[in-house]
């Protein structure tokens, strides 16, 4: 049996997510976009309850292509917050679209979005190693900075504790506790 952090281990869906995705790191732009879009409707909730949702909102959210959601008119916003297969929560909604107007931005800027984030970390993941989940914070000085930086650019809902789970979920960050079998 494989040993791994204790959070995974509520059923499949987790274990699966834990194993495939989180913690890896992502460098390509649709699915940093993806994760940042996920993340931002994880603000307030549980990753489980975005998790379990996540093909709903790649059907509603048009597979997250960025271009397509920056151009969202407030009619597909309307039919978005009907949408009982996401979370209908209008200011998220509104949020994703800002967030993609924002996004394309920095690729314009930085050439990617992920040599933007990635710049952060020095194109380095962070392995912080920890032993247990009790080692694991919401938030760092970095994802502090990093948010900062976000809202700058005009980004939603990247408090730092979002901007955190951002990080561990591509990668940027490896908080998979020391026994943990991806480590190996």
């Amino acid at each position: 049996m494989k040993t791994r952090c204790a959070w995974c281990e509520k059923d499949d869906l987790y274990r699966n997510y834990h194993d495939n995705e989180w913690g890896k790191p992502v460098y390509d732009d649709p699915t940093l976009f993806e994760f940042l879009i996920l993340e931002t409707f994880q603000a307030g909730l549980s990753w489980y309850t975005v998790l379990a949702k996540r093909e709903n909102f790649r059907k509603a959210f048009d597979n997250f292509d960025v271009k397509t959601i920056a151009n969202y008119s407030e009619e597909k916003i309307e039919l978005l917050c009907q949408d009982a297969g996401i979370i209908r929560n209008r200011l998220k909604i509104k949020a994703a679209v800002s967030n993609a107007q924002a996004f394309i931005k920095v690729q314009e800027e930085f050439g990617s979005f992920s040599k933007y984030i990635w710049a952060f970390v020095n194109n380095e993941p962070i392995d912080n190693k920890p032993e247990t989940l009790k080692e694991v914070p919401a938030t760092t000085p970095l994802s502090d900075a990093l948010s900062k930086d976000l809202k700058k650019h005009g980004f939603k809902f990247v408090g730092s504790t979002v901007v955190y789970a951002h990080m561990q979920a591509t990668g940027m960050v490896n908080d998979h506790v020391e026994n943990c079998f991806t480590r190996t």
